[in-house]
């Protein structure tokens, strides 16, 4: 498994849908969490994109030289720049941080905010944007002189000067769940990403995406984006998410839904379904909580439960294709711990364990000033 972690850019708090326990975003508390996920085990962190966010590629690079090991997977927006100046900040950014980016491609689903944005597109013709768009940017940062011209793009004598570090070019990661954005990604994408379905809806995508591929003489992986509750037992997992949300009435749960309900995003109209707006039952897949999808848009479920519990449910992801999971939590920096702490030790990791490179130290605070902590026995 490849797991990664989040870096809130676009607020953090101990509840949602209140500024009870919120904390400003600044560079001091992103580079904090930034280190946690250096030295932690993470793969690296998701940064995420919009008008509510701190611009993404401003604030990893920010990161770069406080970090040594993480990779940052930052969105490219087609539409709102051009391949040719996103190709070569990728190719900069990859170079200056040794090799540590990935990309991804965001598509965008608020008509609203792409129209402030410049924008004005229908979401079909978004993604025959992004197609071209990645036509495009993969050309270029493979070394190729590019003249592509397209319904959306024209680009003449297109070259990128200076490599990427990573060959041919930094990952990239992308979701969607139309019809539109699985073709896009059968013939593009390195890692196609799903919000945090039940096991059962995730499968029908993936097997989608594998045919689709597989049309186009190529192999996808696949990672899912999720929140994660995860404590010593199921009962303080549960009594945590039901705090999550303790703020969150009835007012703001409408007036959230009313902003999504104008989303012409397929993905996030299936989250929404989720929950339809009620907070009755919530539990909407044996340990897979649509709390967070009342008040947030995007990823809106969350894994909650023991260690042993949440594991085994990525265990189930995985087991249908998922070898890359996005995880976030409330607040990023303690939760980053946590899940460390608490899951790490039961999953099988695909990058190294940083723990394992460091010389001894102790684990915990020295008992009495005489004897090194034990492992506690098991309650």
């Amino acid at each position: 498994m490849n797991v990664y972690w989040f870096l809130p850019t676009h607020g953090d708090s101990r509840y949602l849908g209140t500024s009870e326990g919120g904390r400003p975003i600044t560079l001091s508390y992103l580079r904090q969490i930034a280190q946690a996920v250096d030295s932690l085990g993470f793969k690296g962190a998701l940064l995420p994109t919009g008008h509510s966010c701190e611009d993404a590629w401003v604030t990893a690079s920010s990161l770069i030289q406080a970090t040594k090991k993480m990779k940052f997977l930052i969105a490219v927006r087609p539409g709102l720049i051009s391949p040719s100046l996103a190709a070569r900040m990728a190719s900069t950014f990859d170079r200056l941080s040794d090799g540590r980016l990935l990309i991804n491609v965001v598509t965008g689903g608020d008509p609203v905010e792409l129209a402030g944005d410049g924008l004005h597109l229908s979401h079909t013709e978004r993604y025959e944007l992004t197609d071209e768009f990645l036509t495009v940017w993969r050309g270029l940062l493979a070394g190729e002189v590019v003249d592509y011209e397209g319904g959306h793009l024209k680009v003449e004598k297109g070259k990128i000067l200076l490599p990427s570090e990573q060959e041919p070019y930094p990952p990239l990661y992308f979701g969607g769940s139309s019809d539109a954005a699985l073709e896009v990604a059968a013939k593009h994408i390195d890692v196609y990403l799903t919000w945090g379905e039940p096991p059962g809806q995730v499968k029908e995508k993936i097997e989608r995406v594998r045919m689709l591929a597989a049309q186009q003489g190529r192999k996808v992986s696949f990672g899912i984006r999720l929140h994660v509750i995860v404590r010593e037992t199921e009962e303080e997992a549960w009594a945590a998410a039901d705090s999550l949300i303790q703020y969150v009435d009835e007012e703001t749960i409408a007036a959230s839904q009313r902003v999504f309900s104008r989303y012409d995003s397929v993905g996030q109209k299936r989250m929404a379904a989720l929950h339809n707006g009620k907070r009755d039952s919530l539990e909407i897949s044996p340990n897979l909580w649509a709390g967070i999808g009342l008040v947030r848009g995007g990823a809106g479920t969350a894994l909650v439960g023991s260690p042993d519990t949440v594991a085994q449910r990525m265990k189930e992801y995985q087991d249908i294709g998922i070898d890359h999971f996005i995880f976030s939590g409330y607040p990023h920096l303690e939760e980053a711990y946590r899940v460390a702490e608490l899951l790490f030790p039961r999953l099988k990791l695909a990058h190294p364990e940083t723990e394992a490179k460091r010389p001894f130290h102790s684990f915990g605070e020295v008992v009495a000033n005489t004897y090194l902590p034990l492992k506690s026995k098991a309650k």
